[in-house]
């Protein structure tokens, strides 16, 4: 039995495990790499390991840094079943043809500038057809059952309590009459986030894969998120600028509007427009309305008995891309919440673009920037972004609000691995920036000096 790390090792995006026992080779994640265009373009297209030899996916969550390689996957040979728990099966049908589709469409927009200036054509990773081809090959689970994966591997869901449908996954994985249990907790939710359940905890594996986006530092508590929220909101009001939101079509944006709901109706923001400008984060709304069942029991109380939260009166849904411009033609104060979340591709780019210069608006950020993106760049209030190979200067406010990550922190992490119970011996150290995992792998050995702490390099493998 062994394990190699072939992504989300001392970095964040692009998770992608391989187990192997006797003959068998399952994936856990797929995930699509995102930093440097070059080196990300390198990784994506080029997947590490033969696909057409993998037996099956085990998929943790639909968010693209998980998901959004299997169409590489499929179309470069994979043939087996994608395992995932039902809202994540739903999501991936719009999340990776989503993604297909701006790499299509991003392609189309630099391609004019490169045409012009007589420099090579950009080619997508994969097309909405090979994403089509991937939604096929998925085989939904249910949480807490167990399933069998393979011959010698079995597999259940637990609630990760990171998104709609996320999932710590416990493995059962035998080999030559020995049986291990290993544990992949990547990534792991927070307890009290609006919307979801609390993680939950598992016990009894010998072998724990955990993730450290924050494992370097403590959230602000969930409870300051939506003061926070209607601070920024309310400031940006003032000076009658625009709040530009960008966020994760799935999870972040419905996390957003049920806070916007709940501030409107207190009457703590002013009678204020809010557009959600994502044809993804219109799709994935009507996904959670779908799966409620899913959801926390405030929100399914909210839902059944008194209004729908991600549909009150203030709201605007724009799916057309005319909308979508007529939006930074518009001078009066409103919020444009839109995908993607680190600034990466979409709409997001459009209203960067048009908005960073004017220093009455606000860039909101509510979700976590990966090294090298546009994201992280306006997090570090670089003087000069560059949107689409030309450079803005950054006049606009720029307001972080770590209160609402749905990552465990790191003393949510430390307590999740002191939960795993006596017969943990090895932990796994993954998805997070290399100096965030160094630093909680020694917090884990300082809690617990005999457990042995790996914080595995891309493309290294141990034994089980």
């Amino acid at each position: 039995m062994k394990i190699t790390f072939h992504g989300g090792a001392r970095q964040v995006t692009g998770s992608k495990h391989l187990i192997e026992t006797n003959g068998e080779r399952v994936l856990l994640d797929c995930g699509f790499f995102q930093g440097h265009r070059a080196e990300a373009n390198e990784k994506n297209r080029n997947l590490p390991f033969d696909p057409s030899s993998i037996n099956a996916v085990i998929l943790g969550h639909a968010h693209i840094d998980h998901s959004g390689n299997l169409p590489s996957l499929v179309r470069n040979g994979f043939e087996g079943p994608i395992y995932s728990t039902k809202p994540t099966d739903d999501l991936c049908a719009y999340m990776l043809t989503d993604a297909a589709y701006i790499q299509e469409k991003d392609a189309e927009f630099l391609n004019k500038k490169n045409e012009r200036e007589e420099l090579e054509l950009i080619e997508p990773v994969y097309s909405i057809t090979d994403a089509l081809d991937a939604i096929q090959q998925f085989v939904p689970r249910p949480y807490s059952h167990w399933f069998g994966v393979t011959k010698n591997i079995r597999a259940i869901f637990r609630d990760a309590g990171h998104i709609l449908g996320s999932a710590v996954v416990e493995l059962e994985i035998s080999d030559k009459g020995r049986r291990k249990k290993v544990c992949y907790a990547v990534d792991l939710g927070r307890k009290n986030l609006p919307l979801l359940l609390d993680p939950k905890q598992v016990t009894g594996c010998e072998t724990l894969i955990i993730e450290s986006t924050y494992g370097n530092r403590n959230h602000d508590a969930v409870e300051n998120a939506k003061g926070d929220l209607a601070e920024a909101i309310n400031r940006t009001y003032t000076r009658g600028g625009k709040t530009i939101v960008p966020s994760f079509a799935m999870e972040r944006t419905q996390e957003i509007i049920y806070n916007l709901h709940e501030l409107h109706r207190e009457g703590a923001i002013p009678n204020i427009p809010i557009y959600i400008d994502s044809p993804l984060a219109i799709n994935v709304t009507q996904v959670f309305r779908r799966n409620f069942k899913y959801l926390d029991d405030e929100a399914q109380e909210m839902i059944r008995k008194y209004e729908d939260p991600f549909g009150f009166g203030k709201i605007t849904y724009v799916r057309s891309v005319e909308d979508s411009k007529l939006l930074n033609r518009m001078n009066e104060p409103m919020i444009i919440i839109s995908a993607s979340g680190m600034c990466e591709a979409g709409r997001i780019l459009h209203h960067l673009k048009n908005n960073v210069e004017d220093k009455r608006n606000t860039i909101l950020v509510v979700g976590y920037m990966a090294e090298n993106t546009l994201g992280r760049r306006i997090v570090e209030r670089h003087p000069k972004v560059k949107i689409f190979g030309e450079e803005y200067n950054l006049r606009a406010e720029v307001v972080k609000i770590d209160a609402f990550s749905s990552h465990a922190d790191k003393d949510e992490l430390l307590n999740y691995v002191r939960g795993c119970g006596q017969r943990l011996k090895r932990v796994f150290v993954v998805h997070g920036e290399e100096e965030q995992s160094l630093i909680f792998a020694d917090a884990i050995r300082e809690m617990n000096p005999a457990l042995e702490v790996v914080v595995p390099e891309e493309g290294y493998t141990t034994e089980i």
